[in-house]
């Protein structure tokens, strides 16, 4: 017998939506749009290629921030027929674009920089540098908000990034430019630049495998599979369990599914049963969904322990 329920009425749940809300996170994708616009509009002026590759960089710290506002509204659907678990898993996607897109542009300026060094330009006089102060501010601005749903969130971890990269390039044009125009020392915009790559590229590949691991179905980073096991194995009329289960719904919410091998057949017994192991696992593992299937001696597989998601069920 089994004991299947869908969260037909719980959408996904963001922890950090209480620090930011969806009116912070769209001003913060207006004034990255607007920078975006103003640099274009200077570079066209001043004839500075720089300032438009700058605004592009804006540009994608919009999207990012975008897509993390629509990867949250996506999140708060609730089930349906087609996603029974909820939409909370879409955010977890949205930090795995924003997270590769970011590795992309890490790469870019490492090449970037060496290709400068190789080859230096000149800087377009102090407007440039005034620019990049401005984008600076703006960038701040946006980190600032964005940091307050990035803890726990990997969502709007991803974005974060993207806004605190932008940052550290716009004090890298400020730094280097004012010791270019005063010293012509055009090693300093290789240096500063091979640092913020070097920076862009560790955050992302930090949160890489955490975000890669939440969309796989394995075991979350902070449960012990052995814990779980020898919990189930102590309550009074557990005989023995198999086909264990346990995987993330998004990124806060639990899933467990696993058969027991009772030690009385009775099926009253066995609702008894679940609800011990409801109340004990679910408070000390914070696992708000459980499917728990009883399975008897006589019919019962090898015994067999597994870590996968919804769609590696045994």
């Amino acid at each position: 017998m089994s004991n299947h329920h869908t969260h037909g009425g719980h959408g996904g749940h963001n922890h950090g939506e209480e620090n930011l809300s969806d009116h912070q996170l769209i001003f913060a994708v207006a004034i990255n749009v607007l920078l975006t616009l103003a640099q274009i509009v200077g570079g066209i002026v001043s004839g500075s290629l720089a300032l438009i590759a700058d605004a592009l960089h804006n540009f994608s710290d919009a999207a990012s921030l975008g897509l993390a506002w629509f990867a949250r509204r996506i999140g708060r659907r609730p089930a349906d027929r087609r996603m029974t678990f909820g939409y909370a898993q879409g955010e977890v996607v949205a930090a795995l674009i924003n997270l590769t897109t970011l590795l992309i542009i890490g790469f870019y300026l490492l090449v970037e920089a060496i290709n400068r060094f190789a080859d230096p330009q000149p800087i377009e006089g102090w407007t440039v540098i005034a620019v990049a102060g401005v984008a600076l501010v703006i960038d701040l601005v946006t980190a600032f908000i964005t940091h307050r749903g990035a803890k726990d969130s990997i969502n709007m971890k991803a974005a974060f990034l993207h806004n605190v990269s932008d940052a550290m390039a716009s004090v890298g044009v400020i730094v280097a430019g004012v010791l270019i125009l005063l010293y012509d020392l055009y090693v300093v915009d290789l240096v500063i630049t091979v640092i913020i790559a070097a920076y862009v590229i560790w955050q992302g590949l930090s949160l890489m495998p955490r975000t890669v691991r939440l969309l796989m179905g394995a075991v979350p980073d902070d449960v012990e599979l052995q814990e779980i096991i020898d919990e189930l194995e102590a309550i009074d009329g557990v005989e023995s369990i198999h086909h264990l289960h346990v995987w993330n719904l998004g990124e806060h919410r639990r899933a467990l599914e696993v058969h027991i091998m009772p030690s009385h057949s009775s099926l009253e017994r066995f609702e008894d049963l679940k609800r011990s192991v409801r109340l004990r696992v679910s408070s000390r593992f914070d696992i708000e969904h459980m499917t728990l299937e009883a399975c008897l001696a006589t019919n019962c597989d090898e015994a067999l322990i597994a870590q996968a998601g919804p769609s590696g069920r045994v």
